[in-house]
């Protein structure tokens, strides 16, 4: 059993990423793993201030849900990023996270990642620099992870229409085979 933390960085509840997060946690729990999902949007997470005292103390100063998020991160063996693509990269909520993670990034370590992204466009290319913002952050910057799969959710711009196209079953087999 592996536990599986899912974060949604949609600001919709049940808007298309937010849909696909909990299609996959239901694929991985029917096969018994422990998932958890994080819905940004309720969380009280500041912006990154740059002041460097993490870099010490590996502890920021700011006193908000991030630190809860970065020990459940840390703990996890599989994590899934999943955002809604804005002007063709993540959205502010995923990117607030990617950024908050700098006093304990170097402990999130050997993991298994995938990552979901949604776009009204159809085509796949459009999310590749959002993709490339997901790289970035998981093989650059923290050690031993594996890209596990990753969903192009393409096609759905009204909530809910996630739910007509091929990503939505893919969501569910990938969570099944983590």
């Amino acid at each position: 059993m592996k536990k599986v933390l899912i974060i949604s960085a949609s600001p919709r509840k049940k808007g298309n990423s937010d849909i696909l997060c909990d299609r996959f946690a239901q694929g991985a729990e029917e096969s018994g793993h422990e998932t958890e999902k994080i819905f940004l949007a309720s969380k009280n997470i500041g912006y990154c201030s740059g002041c460097g005292i993490c870099n010490d103390t590996h502890c920021c100063v700011q006193k908000d849900d991030m630190a809860d998020i970065l020990e459940k991160m840390v703990k996890a063996d599989v994590i899934v990023l999943a955002t809604p693509v804005y002007f063709y990269s993540v959205d502010g909520q995923m990117k607030t996270l990617i950024d908050r993670t700098v006093p304990r990034y170097t402990e999130i370590r050997n993991k298994e990642f995938y990552f979901i992204m949604t776009a009204a466009d159809t085509e796949k290319s459009s999310l590749e620099r959002t993709l490339e913002t997901f790289r970035g952050f998981t093989e650059d910057c923290l050690e031993g992870t594996t890209e596990a799969g990753i969903i192009y959710g393409t096609g759905a711009w009204q909530a809910g229409e996630i739910k007509t196209t091929a990503a939505y079953e893919e969501a569910y087999e990938m969570g099944r085979n983590v």
